[in-house]
């Protein structure tokens, strides 16, 4: 900005002297023409004078040289120019500063030529005879004939050309001075008006930096002002676009990280564009890593490569399976869609990664689950047709047979009846359909009742039952519910005791980090509850822990059934539990016993 302000303040003192120098070349010649002009207008009226009152004379020559130069010299006396009289024929009659005898004829002379043909004849030049430039001005006694006789006045021009240098002196100065003060008035100028310019160049830059709120200060309403508030207008209109640009970028951004699918986008050429973070976890490279290079980088499944590279080619919609084992074993669903900017144009391809792992295992849990269940209900139902077979067949003509026949019937159609209903109760807690009705529950109370269902079944296996609970305890829980998970628990623990054995309740409050409200308002200083349950029972194989709260999951597959178990109670409590908001965790030794640990909130939020 700086050299546009120095351009246009030259441009300004060049335009400015350049009308100044020739304003006063002008002026003064103008002066000079003036000035000169007055001097030949002043000696033509001297000579006009000079002939009104002398008397011009006729006659020879050398008669005639004394009486003009005699005038001639009185005239010169007077009015301080050299006075010629000239007669018609160009012979000088007399002059004020030269012998007349001795000068030429000058009938030739230009101002001579001049005079009698207008009257008045002028002309500048040097004088032969004095060596000077001298202005000469010639009148005619009778203008328009060619010999009319002349009287001529000269004078010397140097004290003009004095004057006009002293005229072209002052002038200059004038203009010098003039010049300077233009200058500076144009620097001024140049800097008032290129000052807004240079503000909003900054303004621009700092919009082009993307300081979207910059503005420029307007203080005309002239066409700079304009400038500006447009300036101001479109910094505003972009800001405010940024703004939305910034909104939908960081929604598309947070809609991306939040996806539970991972999404890559790879340009025509192969170069990843984007990477979300579910794409990050599955490929185990971060966006880092991988934005800005080729996808052969990735170092990944071969199979994936492939299908990236058959898209680009075919540019058509691919889906397809693979597992990956880096970072970690999954079973990935690829979807590959490839992606145009217009019709003909072709953008690249967008990857589509969702892990169907856990919906793979879950298929093939049901499926087990259908097998599980089929074989379940085979069991009991081939029982009771053989056995009644058997007695359609015959047996039932006697007495025991039949009636041991028909005992086991009975039996095997309880258990059927059982597996039923847990089937069912279990479908009914895996889909949240259990409405729970949460309550207060006295916790010692509930045990003694929860025990004495059970004492039955204990003794006829000499099995004891110890209980340890706190006075004045309790829980917020679905009554029915948690005493079908204590139950369940206990009955497990007293099915697989030997006899004589233990088996064991405890529960106990714990704190771990706030109180809780329990009733009336009155404040608890703890905010779970912790269940034990421990037998002395045959314990649980430590590589079958993890897999106990699987649906007919069996450590011991012949004692189970002995036993009349269906294989879904524990299934049944991990999902009661779970409805609690509680956990559950087990721990068994083989030979020695389990424990089950059973830990609820105090209050269900």
């Amino acid at each position: 900005m700086n050299s546009f302000r120095a351009r246009l303040a030259i441009i300004m003192i060049v335009t400015v002297g350049l009308a100044v120098f020739l304003s006063g070349l002008f002026m003064a010649k103008s002066v000079e023409r003036n000035y000169l002009t007055s001097k030949q207008d002043n000696m033509i009226r001297e000579m006009r004078l000079v002939l009104d009152a002398m008397e011009w004379k006729q006659g020879q020559p050398e008669e005639l040289f004394y009486y003009y130069t005699k005038e001639a010299n009185r005239i010169k006396n007077i009015t301080g120019s050299r006075v010629t009289f000239i007669r018609g024929d160009g012979t000088v009659l007399g002059e004020s500063d030269e012998d007349p005898r001795k000068l030429l004829n000058h009938a030739s002379r230009p101002e001579v030529v001049e005079a009698k043909r207008d009257g008045i004849g002028r002309d500048i030049r040097k004088s032969e005879s004095v060596g000077q430039n001298m202005m000469y001005v010639a009148l005619a006694l009778e203008p328009g004939s060619e010999n009319s006789d002349i009287i001529r006045m000269a004078m010397s021009i140097e004290d003009v050309e004095n004057s006009i240098r002293e005229l072209w002196f002052f002038l200059i100065m004038g203009l010098l001075v003039l010049f300077i003060i233009s200058a500076v008035v144009s620097y001024r100028v140049a800097l008032g008006l290129t000052r807004p310019l240079e503000q909003i160049t900054r303004v621009a830059k700092r919009i082009r930096n993307s300081e979207y709120q910059a503005r420029v200060t307007v203080r005309k309403q002239d066409e700079i002002g304009e400038l500006g508030t447009a300036i101001n207008a479109m910094a505003e209109s972009l800001q405010e676009h940024m703004k939305q640009i910034r909104q939908k970028e960081g929604q598309l951004e947070s809609v991306l990280d939040n996806m539970i699918n991972g999404i890559v986008m790879i340009d025509r050429k192969g170069k990843i564009l984007l990477l979300n973070r579910m794409a990050e976890e599955v490929l185990g490279f971060s966006a880092r890593e991988l934005v800005g290079r080729h996808y052969a980088e990735a170092k990944q499944q071969y199979e994936l490569a492939q299908i990236i590279q058959e898209g680009l080619v075919k540019r058509q919609h691919l889906h397809d399976e693979i597992t990956f084992y880096f970072p970690e074993e999954r079973l990935l669903e690829i979807n590959l869609v490839p992606v145009f900017h217009s019709v003909e144009e072709f953008g690249g391809v967008l990857l589509v990664l969702q892990d169907v792992s856990a919906i793979r295992r879950l298929e093939r849990m049901r499926s087990e689950f259908v097998a599980n269940v089929s074989h379940e209900l085979k069991t009991p139902i081939a029982a009771v047709k053989g056995f009644a077979e058997t007695l359609l067949g015959g047996a039932v003509n006697d007495p025991e047979v039949a009636k041991s026949f028909l005992q086991i019937i009975y039996d095997e159609s309880e258990r059927l009846n059982r597996l039923i209903g847990d089937i069912l109760e279990l479908s009914k807690v895996e889909s949240r359909r259990v409405p729970l009705q949460f309550s207060p529950v006295e916790l010692s109370s509930f045990t003694a009742k929860t025990v004495e269902l059970l004492s039955a079944q204990a003794a006829s296996k000499g099995i004891t039952l110890e209980t340890e609970v706190e006075n004045d305890l309790y829980l917020e829980a679905d009554e029915d519910r948690l005493r079908q998970i204590v139950m369940n628990l206990l009955a497990n623990g007293i099915n697989y005791t030997p006899e004589g054995g233990k088996v064991t309740m405890k529960v106990e409050a714990v704190s771990l980090g706030k109180s809780a409200p329990v009733s009336d308002g009155v404040e608890s200083d703890y905010d779970h509850v912790r269940i034990w349950i421990t037998d002395t029972g045959i314990g649980i194989p430590k590589k079958d822990l993890p897999r106990i709260f699987e649906r007919f999951y069996r450590v011991d597959k012949a004692r189970s059934r002995g036993s009349g178990g269906t294989g879904l109670g524990l299934s049944i409590v991990k999902h009661l539990v779970d409805l609690h908001k509680g956990t559950i965790t087990v721990e068994s030794t083989v030979g020695v016993g389990s424990t089950f640990m059973i830990e609820l909130p105090v209050i269900q939020q």
